[in-house]
């Protein structure tokens, strides 16, 4: 394999374990289930992706050609975490749930 293929694999493993990462740091600090909701939706789906992206990049160019598995796993995870996201916060504004002080915004209020 390429030097310069492994280490643009590397990058991408890199930076997607550190966005996964920041996103687990941050649903387990926040104060407010609304603030913890950007944690895992927002850095972890970018950091899954990362790592889905290098291993694409590591079987791709084995010789073995372009993976499906990776490219469902992305397009799974792109689809899926939007929508999970928006579905949660619309039960979690139906409940009226506590918010901290720095949750900014009413919107069940309107």
């Amino acid at each position: 394999m390429d030097v310069w293929i492994e280490l643009l694999i590397s990058t991408c493993l890199i930076l997607g374990a550190s966005f996964a990462l920041i996103g687990s740091i941050g649903l387990s600090r926040l104060p407010d289930f609304f603030m913890r909701l950007h944690g895992p939706t927002k850095s972890t789906t970018l950091g899954v992706g990362g790592m889905v992206l290098g291993s694409l990049l590591y079987f791709s160019s084995r010789g073995e050609g372009l993976s499906l598995h990776e490219v469902l796993i992305t397009l799974f995870l792109l689809i899926t975490a939007p929508v999970s996201a928006h579905m949660l916060a619309k039960a979690a504004m139906h409940l009226k749930l506590e918010r901290s002080s720095k949750t900014q915004g009413e919107p069940w209020e309107q």
